[in-house]
């Protein structure tokens, strides 16, 4: 079951619901990585700067807007935080209008609302009023820091919230040539409107949204699946990743580090950590390098004396 995206209420009036914003729809699409045809090693996309070459880190990235060609204000993110709306866990709706004044240009994404636990009661009320009055509501929601403007329309047993387009993201359709006469202007005549309204007649049946598939989807997986078929599979080599500069190339033991840090209820710095467990593992090293050269030192010279008495034998 998909998570929701804020735990929250509804409200009109003083009428509070409380809630939860689900999702409504579901991603099939197919996503393709893109390959270096030359050895089907994948593609990476990096962030790099246009005038040095360099890779970007994020902690580096700031925003800015572009006010002309090449000019640019950057904002700081408390800016950006300022512009944000504070009622993050309420949709609150401040008109109910007409369901057919919404025209379908208006609808962008849909969501499910699902009452919460002994909120049944506030859920139907709602619904059944809406579907009476063949009404829905118009609210502001605040998802995932950016506030939208939505509908609460009711549709057999469920509540949708339908996140709609503000009026200035809409084109004006005068500025496109739509024909806008009558249709006597156009020399359509009575016949063909009842031929036309009889073809409509004839081909009219129930809506059911089960008879119709994405075919595309359908050819492209079926697509896929043949060239599986026939050995066109690539399995990358995997690369062993080069350690970074600073860091230490000793074994360190990351599960007692993570038991440690569990048991402190606080985090370990990698870093650190990393290094004194170097330190740790150089310092035993060089007790036993230590140890090696004692140890050769005492052989040096019990080779010596021996040799020594030898050489007094000999000259006897």
């Amino acid at each position: 079951m998909p998570r929701p995206l804020w735990n929250g209420s509804l409200s009109f009036g003083l009428l509070n619901i409380p809630m939860s914003l689900m999702p409504a729809e579901r991603n099939v699409d197919l996503h393709f990585r893109m390959l270096d045809s030359r050895n089907n090693a994948p593609i990476r996309y990096e962030r790099v700067n246009a005038e040095t070459g360099e890779e970007v880190p994020w902690k580096d990235v700031a925003r800015a807007f572009e006010y002309k060609k090449g000019s640019y204000v950057v904002l700081e993110p408390e800016d950006i935080q300022a512009a944000r709306s504070e009622s993050k866990e309420m949709v609150e709706i401040e008109a109910f209008v007409d369901a057919a004044a919404l025209g379908p240009e208006y609808f962008e994404k849909p969501y499910v609302l699902v009452p919460s636990k002994k909120a049944e009661k506030g859920y139907v009320l709602l619904r059944e009023i809406l579907a009476r009055t063949n009404r829905v509501g118009i609210a502001r929601v605040v998802i995932r820091s950016r506030e939208y403007l939505c509908a609460v329309v009711p549709r057999e047993k469920t509540l949708y919230l339908l996140l709609l387009r503000y009026p200035q993201e809409m084109v004006d359709v005068s500025e496109y040539n739509i024909p806008d006469a009558a249709p006597s202007h156009y020399r359509i005549s009575e016949k063909e409107m009842d031929m036309a309204e009889q073809l409509i007649e004839a081909m009219t049946a129930a809506w059911k949204a089960s008879d119709y598939k994405d075919e595309y989807r359908v050819r492209l997986k079926k697509a896929i699946e043949k060239r599986m078929k026939s050995k066109g599979v690539v399995t990358p080599v995997e690369r062993e990743e080069e350690p970074a500069e600073e860091a230490a190339t000793n074994v360190v033991d990351f599960m007692s580090l993570l038991q440690k840090s569990l048991s402190e209820n606080r985090r370990t710095p990698a870093k650190s950590a990393t290094k004194s467990a170097a330190k740790e593992t150089s310092t035993k090293s060089a007790a036993k390098s230590a140890a090696k050269k004692a140890a050769r030192g005492k052989a040096g010279g019990a080779t010596r004396k021996t040799a020594t008495k030898r050489a007094g034998h000999r000259r006897r």
